[in-house]
C-alpha cells in the first residue's frame, strides 16, 4: 500500500507551488479545492515522514545498544510508536469519497407519527445545530415547512465549514453517515393518557455542489412561482415570492418558500437541485461500481432505519454499529461526535477489509 506515497509526496510539493502563485487566488473555487487536496495530502505526507523518522531512529538506537543496553528499551518505544504511525497511514491511505470534503444540505422530513414526528424533526434539526456550532460550522435553513405544533414537516439546511477542514472532518464526510430512518420512542405532548409512542423522521444527507460540479442548462429548467403558506411575515403570505423548480430531464423538483424575495428563494432551490443532482449521479456511478468500490463510497443504506431514540430510557442506539449509551439528552443537544465516530470506524474497517479482499 505505501507504494503509492511517494506519488502523492509529489503531488503534495507540486500543489504547495500552485497555492504560493497569486494567479491561483483569483480564481477562489479551484484556490478551495486546491486547498482540500492539500490538507489532504499534508496529513499523508506529515505521516510518511513521520513514519521513515522513526524507522532511522530505531536503526540508530539498535546501533547504540550494543554499547549501552538502556538504548535497547528506547529502540522498543520507537518501535511502538512507528506501528502507530504506520497505522495511521494505512487509514490515511485508504481511498476516501471524493465528496468527503464538501459542506453538506441535510433535509429532515417528518414521517410516521404526524404531529409529533415533525416535532421529533424539529428535535434533529436542533441536534444537527448544535453539534455544527460547537464545530464552528455555520449552519443556514433554506427551506422549512413548519407544523401547527412548532415541530417541521420539511427543513433542509446547509452546514458549511470554516477555513479547510482536516481529512474526515468535513461536515459532509461525517454527517453523511446520518441518513435514513430516525425512530423516536417517548410519550407525545399530544398523548393524554402517558403512553408511549413509536414515530419515526427521515433525515436525507447530500455533500452541497459548486457549480463546477453540476451543469445545469436554463431550458431543462421549468419554473413555477406561488403564494407561499404558513407561518411568515407581511410579503411572504401575500406575493408570489414561493419558487418551485423541475429538472424537466431527472423530473426532480425543488421547492423554497422561506425568503421575502423571489430571486432569494431561486437560488436556494438551485443549491438544492445542484446538491440532489450531484447525489443521483454518484449513486449512478456507484450503482454501476464493483461491490468493493460501493463499500468503500458508501456503507451506509439510506433506506433503512438506523437509529433509535428511547425517551423513557434516555438511551440511543445506532442498528448499524451496535453502539449505544444512556446520554440521550446530551446527544440532542449536540454531543453526537461519539456516535458519529463509530459509524466513521465501521466505514473505515469496511473498506479496510474490502482493499484486503
Amino acid at each position: 500500500m505505501f507504494e503509492a506515497v511517494e506519488g502523492l509526496v509529489a503531488e503534495h510539493a507540486e500543489l504547495e507551488q500552485q497555492l504560493a502563485a497569486p494567479e491561483t487566488h483569483a480564481d477562489q473555487r479551484l484556490a478551495k479545492r486546491l486547498n482540500q487536496r492539500y490538507a489532504e495530502l499534508s496529513a499523508v505526507v506529515g505521516t510518511w515522514r513521520e513514519w521513515l523518522g522513526l524507522g532511522e531512529d530505531i536503526e540508530a538506537a539498535r546501533e547504540l545498544a550494543a554499547d549501552d543496553p538502556t538504548f535497547a528499551e528506547e529502540a522498543a518505544a520507537l518501535e511502538a510508536r512507528r506501528e502507530q504511525a504506520e497505522e495511521r497511514l494505512r487509514h490515511l491511505l485508504v481511498p476516501r469519497d471524493p465528496a468527503d470534503a464538501k459542506d453538506a444540505l441535510l433535509e429532515v422530513k417528518s414521517g410516521e407519527g404526524g404531529e409529533e414526528s415533525a416535532l421529533f424533526a424539529g428535535d434533529l434539526l436542533r441536534m444537527y445545530s448544535r453539534f455544527a456550532e460547537a464545530r464552528g460550522w455555520r449552519t443556514e435553513v433554506l427551506d422549512a415547512t413548519e407544523s401547527d405544533l412548532g415541530g417541521y414537516k420539511s427543513v433542509t439546511v446547509a452546514v458549511k465549514a470554516k477555513g479547510t477542514p482536516e481529512p474526515g472532518q468535513a461536515p459532509y464526510g461525517l454527517l453523511k453517515f446520518e441518513g435514513g430512518v430516525h425512530r423516536v420512542q417517548r410519550v407525545p405532548v399530544t398523548e393524554s393518557q402517558g403512553r408511549v409512542h413509536t414515530s419515526a423522521a427521515g433525515v436525507l444527507v447530500m455533500p452541497e455542489a459548486e457549480t463546477v460540479d453540476v451543469e445545469i442548462d436554463d431550458n431543462d429548467l421549468r419554473i413555477d412561482v406561488f403564494r407561499s403558506s404558513g407561518p411568515g411575515g407581511q410579503s411572504v403570505n401575500t406575493t408570489d415570492s414561493a419558487v418551485r423548480i423541475t429538472h424537466v430531464p431527472t423530473g426532480i423538483v425543488v421547492s423554497c418558500q422561506n425568503e421575502k424575495s423571489q430571486l432569494q428563494n431561486k437560488e436556494s432551490a438551485l443549491r438544492i437541485l445542484r446538491a440532489r443532482l450531484l447525489a443521483a449521479a454518484q449513486e449512478a456511478a456507484d450503482a454501476e461500481a464493483s461491490e468493493a468500490r460501493r463499500s468503500q463510497v458508501r456503507t451506509v443504506d439510506r433506506s433503512e432505519r438506523i437509529r433509535t431514540y428511547n425517551f423513557p430510557e434516555n438511551r440511543i442506539s445506532d442498528h448499524r454499529t451496535g453502539y449505544k449509551s444512556y446520554n440521550l439528552d446530551q446527544v440532542l443537544d449536540g454531543d453526537l461526535a461519539p456516535v458519529l465516530q463509530s459509524c466513521v470506524d465501521a466505514d473505515l474497517a469496511a473498506r479496510l477489509e474490502a482493499l484486503e479482499q
